[in-house]
């Protein structure tokens, strides 16, 4: 549009002027200067260039004009990639305790426990409604000799009914600890020895034995303490010799009892 407002404006100045006095130029801006020569005319001449030079100068602002623009907006471009994490912040002060969590389960039930003792110092008597009472004293009637099991069958005391004298057995009924004792009296005579030994579950936990030296009658003795589970059994056992029975005098004897259920 401005190359042909310069195109139409231009002779018209030229026209206007005239080819005899005046000689003109045109510059790469098409900014139209008048040569020395032109100072050299009438009045009106100089009234002319005047205006002339005006225009030039409107046409050289016009110029300086950029375009309007015909870039067309594309679409949105994708979102960038979200940054890295800043530093940690400062610490706060600690918020109020949380709700309480709900009870958990029950627990396990406690071992028994000691004998406790009265305002009097004896035990009191509430005690024996809670700790189990276990304990067993037998004699040895009729002799034994080889590799038997004794049976002492003379039961005097069973409290708890956990040994049994026709087999010659402590059975365990409460898990706990226990003490045991036993003497062997030796049928002696002969030259011989003996041996007795206390067995759980059919292993040797005490030996004793008695030795005939002077032919006559000696005594095997020893005692434990064991820890049993429900079921196991404990008894004495001969491991060579001859033992004595003495009828209801009670010459060999077997005890035990209990001393802290588990």
């Amino acid at each position: 549009m401005l190359v042909l407002v310069l195109v139409v404006l231009i002779p018209v100045l030229v026209s206007s002027v005239g080819t005899d006095a005046s000689h003109y130029e045109m510059l790469g801006t098409c900014r139209m200067v008048c040569d020395p020569y032109l100072n050299k005319g009438t009045p009106a001449s100089s009234t002319s260039s005047t205006s002339l030079q005006a225009e030039a100068e409107a046409l050289s602002d016009h110029s300086n004009v950029l375009p309007p623009s015909t870039l067309l907006q594309g679409p949105q471009g994708k979102p960038g990639r979200p940054g890295k994490p800043g530093p940690p912040g400062p610490p706060r002060e600690p918020g109020p305790p949380g709700p309480a969590g709900p009870p958990g389960d029950r627990g396990d039930q406690g071992r028994t426990g000691i004998l406790g003792l009265g305002g009097n110092g004896a035990i009191s008597t509430a005690t024996y409604s809670t700790v189990p009472r276990v304990a067993f004293y037998a004699g040895l009637k009729n002799p034994h000799e080889g590799y038997e099991i004794l049976k002492f069958d003379d039961v005097v005391t069973n409290l708890g009914n956990n040994f049994d004298g026709l087999a010659g057995k402590f059975i365990c009924s409460i898990p706990g600890t226990y003490f045991f004792i036993y003497h062997v009296l030796m049928r002696g005579g002969d030259g011989t020895s003996m041996w007795a030994d206390l067995c759980k579950n059919g292993q040797v936990r005490a030996s004793a034995i008695a030795q005939d030296a002077d032919q006559n009658y000696d005594y095997a003795s020893n005692s434990v303490i064991l820890h049993l589970d429900a079921g196991d059994e404990v008894y004495i056992k001969l491991d060579g010799g001859k033992a004595h029975g003495g009828n209801n005098n009670k010459y060999s004897t077997f005890s035990g009892f209990i001393l802290y259920a588990d």
